[in-house]
């Protein structure tokens, strides 16, 4: 073995672990470029239309839908537009249905804040947690539309606070049900739910939507993930800030979608920061749309988890990059990818580099067993070609590196390089594995020279 492998903490692997160079792969920064080739985003329109101009009130008390329903309807009947929408406070009661060739721009000092009243939100053609199914609209939702954009340094406040934020202990029944439906192939158009039911809907949905550019504006208050990129592609999200810590607020969802940029944007929300997926179990495996393609450079992360890949994500994920980011304060886990034998598809060629965080509970955690969901099924999910290389962390708590596949689908191809940990109780927990390559690791810090006998060693007597 070429590979000089240096811990200096306590490392327990089980017998079943084999550790050797994994020679074929390395950071592919060809496919990386490749992918940037293909990002463009929206093409906004020249023409403009002023919301105010149909009625819209920035008083934070007047019903402005009515305004926006017919700035977009008059920039569909042009051909497109960039809808402004100047400094105030515009009250919705009910959602934005975006349409083709249209871009909201939210100016700076402008504030859309929507109704936290359910019964404003239609039942729309959506998903829930992997499941496809009629839910309540998302505040800001666009199904099979192309080159549609939110750009400006204003605000998106879903003001969900006082219902939807609150029914996170009501919606088990229903997502049982959901799952229930995945799981029987019950035709979509019989999985309704909305009114009597306790399934939140997304802030920011986009479905079967292709050349989407989100930029600047900040986001706050939503009712349940923030921006949920569903089956579309060429997609740049780009400098958005958050504060989004009610239940569940993930910052940005790519669910079977692709050629996705994801650059500068400054998170602080109440769970994942980018969790991306691509259905739950028989919803995803039938539809086998993977997430792909996707880069991530330059986000500064705060919140639950940094970068997660599933669990839903039965119809595959693959190509994705992180590179140059970081993290502040405590972060539960930094990259995270789960799934369980509930699942299937795969995970691959996942690539991360340059990434610091401060304190973690774990660092870099890889798992098949899920929630110790699915053990009695089949559906086992090959996770293999991962590349980590230049990670630095302050403090772990719990464990640094972990790899957790099953006899059946070992996680395989694994490369680890220049890991930087300064404490970890756990340094290394491998399970299940195939084909890892640790190089240039230091959890507890880097060893010095060894220290030369001296008269007091009892070299002998022991």
């Amino acid at each position: 073995m070429k590979q000089i492998i240096k811990i200096t903490l306590l490392i327990a692997l089980v017998m079943n672990v084999v550790i050797f160079p994994t020679h074929a792969l390395e950071y592919d920064t060809h496919m990386r470029d490749s992918i940037l080739s293909e990002i463009s985003g929206a093409t906004i329109s020249t023409q403009v239309i002023n919301v105010q101009q149909y009625g819209a009130i920035g008083d934070g008390k007047h019903n402005c839908k009515p305004a926006f329903d017919k700035a977009i309807k008059k920039a569909t009947r042009q051909g497109g537009a960039r809808i402004l929408v100047p400094a105030g406070t515009y009250y919705l009661c009910g959602p934005i249905h975006l349409q083709s060739n249209i871009c909201l721009e939210i100016q700076e000092g402008a504030t859309l804040k929507f109704s936290p009243d359910p019964t404003y939100y239609p039942i729309v053609n959506t998903s829930w947690e992997g499941t496809r199914l009629y839910n309540y609209s998302p505040f800001i939702y666009a199904f099979n539309a192309s080159n549609i954009a939110i750009i400006g340094k204003g605000n998106i406040d879903g003001n969900a606070m006082s219902t939807f934020a609150t029914w996170r202990d009501k919606q088990r029944p229903d997502l049982q049900s959901s799952r229930n439906m995945n799981h029987e192939e019950t035709a979509i158009e019989s999985r309704i739910y909305g009114e009597g039911h306790y399934l939140r809907p997304q802030l920011i949905q986009f479905y079967q939507c292709k050349d989407i550019t989100l930029e600047d504006v900040f986001i706050t208050n939503s009712p349940f993930w923030c921006i949920h990129l569903l089956q579309s592609e060429n997609i740049i999200c780009r400098s958005l800030r958050y504060d989004a810590k009610l239940v569940n607020n993930d910052g940005i969802d790519p669910e079977s979608s692709r050629n996705i940029l994801i650059e500068d944007i400054h998170f602080n929300n109440g769970d994942d920061n980018i969790a991306i997926k691509s259905g739950r179990d028989h919803d995803g495996r039938s539809l086998a749309m993977p997430s792909e393609n996707i880069i991530i450079r330059r986000c500064h992360f705060k919140g639950l988890h940094a970068v997660v890949i599933g669990s839903e994500m039965s119809g595959g994920v693959q190509n994705i990059f992180v590179e140059d980011c970081d993290y502040a304060g405590y972060c539960k886990r930094g990259i995270y990818i789960k799934t369980n034998p509930d699942r299937g598809g795969f995970i691959r060629n996942i690539f991360v580099k340059n990434c610091q965080f401060g304190e973690v509970e774990d660092l870099f955690y890889a798992t098949s067993m899920y929630a110790g969901e699915g053990l009695e099924n089949h559906y086992f999910t090959k996770v293999e070609n991962i590349y980590l290389d230049g990670i630095s962390c302050q403090r772990v708590n719990k464990a640094a590196l972990v790899l957790q596949g099953t006899i059946k689908e070992p996680i395989r191809n694994v490369i680890f390089k220049n890991i930087e940990i300064e404490s970890a109780p756990n340094a290394i927990s491998f399970d299940h594995t195939e084909s890892v390559s640790l190089e240039n690791i230091h959890i507890g810090g880097k060893a010095g020279v060894p220290t030369q006998v001296s008269q007091k060693d009892n070299l002998f007597g022991r």
